[in-house]
């Protein structure tokens, strides 16, 4: 045994948290020389057919592992979840309208907030009352809500939305943050036309985010979006509309190829 493996220490941390050992070792050879390039994975040109790979490979094991029908886009961006909490909202609400929240856990809250910049929020369900230790049941959501925004999993408080069919039945676009329970567990991923998750919980290291939108709920605001801002382009390049976190979505690229070889998210849940 050697002094490393005595050394090797459990990570509880809910991100950025552990990752396969194959993983580590993969990246780290990468660091020196990538696919025996002789070049690092850290300098090698994101527009070149180098990380034009890479990228199409973490896209692609993405969509087999969520089963994502051709409506449905996997984007690899910059800022984390935080982002995506006025991101998505600039994106889906216009000024008058309303999008419905649940105020579950610390990052709905945060959620909330920055939605209320771009329209209005109805919060139909919370659990602040009781320190987000629990999950209401049973509430009511405006038909003519343009969304329903969720958190899944509740990492600070112990809490998760185990019954996603509820949310199924509300009849409107469904938007959720599953930053600390994506790929985990088996679930109609296409029931959900926003999901957003931040890598660094169950998919990669710190520094990229992983979006699926359905297409089809995109370009129906009159606000002029931001350039960088607007999920269209970055379907339009591909993820690269700037220069990409390239050794982010690396490490993202063999997590989910990793999990593919490992029997996937079925494979996955049974280790819970």
């Amino acid at each position: 045994m050697t002094q490393t493996e005595q050394l090797k220490m459990h990570n509880f941390n809910a991100g950025p948290s552990i990752l396969p050992k194959e993983v580590f070792e993969e990246a780290s050879r990468a660091v020196l020389n990538f696919n025996d390039t002789g070049l690092s994975i850290l300098e090698i040109g994101h527009r070149t057919p180098l990380f034009e790979a890479v990228l199409q490979e973490a896209i692609s094991h993405a969509r087999e592992l969520m089963k994502l029908d051709s409506d449905h886009e996997v984007l690899f961006l910059h800022g984390g979840a935080s982002t995506q909490f006025m991101q998505v909202p600039m994106n889906l609400l216009d000024t008058n309208e309303v999008a419905a929240y649940t105020d579950t856990d610390v990052w709905g809250t945060k959620a909330i907030k920055e939605a209320k910049l771009f329209g209005h929020v109805e919060v139909v369900a919370g659990s602040k009352d009781k320190n987000y230790t629990y999950l209401p049941k049973g509430f009511r959501v405006p038909a003519t809500a343009k969304y329903l925004h969720l958190t899944t999993n509740n990492t600070i408080y112990g809490t998760q939305w185990q019954d996603l069919e509820a949310f199924y039945a509300y009849n409107v676009p469904l938007v959720a943050d599953m930053s600390s329970d994506i790929l985990s567990r088996e679930i109609d991923f296409n029931r959900f036309d926003l999901i957003y998750a931040g890598a660094q919980k169950n998919i990669g290291a710190a520094g990229v985010n992983m979006v699926v939108v359905n297409k089809n709920i995109l370009g129906k605001t009159t606000r002029q979006i931001p350039t960088m801002m607007d999920y269209r382009n970055h379907i339009a390049n591909g993820s690269m509309l700037n220069t990409p976190p390239v050794f982010a979505i690396y490490i993202c690229m063999l997590t989910l190829r990793w999990l593919t070889n490992n029997g996937g998210v079925e494979a996955i849940q049974k280790k819970k």
